[in-house]
């Protein structure tokens, strides 16, 4: 398997190198294999992996097939260890994205994997959206926007689809509900940056 880095932006993965990686994709893949049979997530043992991977940490994973999305879910907040996080995140990409059929087994030789691990979440204080946009830093910062009880992300890798900040953030919106041109002072955001491993 050959592992690409991307986006790195967490410390303590940034010097862990492709080690980590490639046990990330694996226990992705793995946790995909088991939930096409058994129809949860890969059960994952931390007594045996080291600490790096039992450290809570919130991921994402995404599939694609011949370039095009196929599944992307993932936690915004480390809640467990990060192994099982991911193993947790690629079996809702897999099998729980809306927008999406489940994978079916004819499709697992043509997936490929990329997962995302998250640093953890700053709050961005803004006056108003031009202030916003102007913090924001392309290509580098995920970043959630919630209204209303709702909440929606976008991944650092989005900037290569939508490199203008105004678009970034318009397409943003409009993933949580909102109006393109909508303001509000009790819309919130923050910001993460992520360490990413591709196959």
């Amino acid at each position: 398997m050959k592992t690409r880095v991307l986006h790195d932006r967490t410390p303590d993965l940034e010097n862990s190198g492709d080690a980590i990686g490639e046990e990330l994709l694996r226990l992705a893949r793995g946790s995909i294999d088991y939930g096409l049979i058994n129809k949860e997530p890969l059960p994952v043992d931390c007594d045996e992996l080291p600490r790096l991977l039992t450290d809570p940490a919130a991921t994402f994973t995404t599939l694609h097939v011949e370039g095009r999305l196929r599944g992307c879910c993932g936690t915004l907040e480390a809640a467990r260890p990060l192994a099982a996080d991911v193993a947790h995140s690629a079996f809702r990409a897999a099998f729980r994205d809306p927008r999406f059929d489940p994978v079916g087994k004819h499709e697992l030789q043509a997936i490929r994997l990329e997962v995302s691990v998250l640093s953890p979440m700053e709050s961005i204080p803004v006056s108003d959206e031009a202030d916003l946009l102007e913090r924001l830093t392309p290509g580098v910062d995920g970043l959630v926007i919630a209204a209303d009880g709702r909440d929606a992300t976008f991944l650092p890798k989005v900037w290569e689809m939508l490199p203008d900040p105004q678009q970034f953030l318009a397409a943003l919106k409009a993933k949580c509900g909102l109006a393109d041109d909508y303001w509000s002072e009790r819309l919130e955001f923050r910001r993460y940056r992520t360490t990413s491993y591709s196959e």
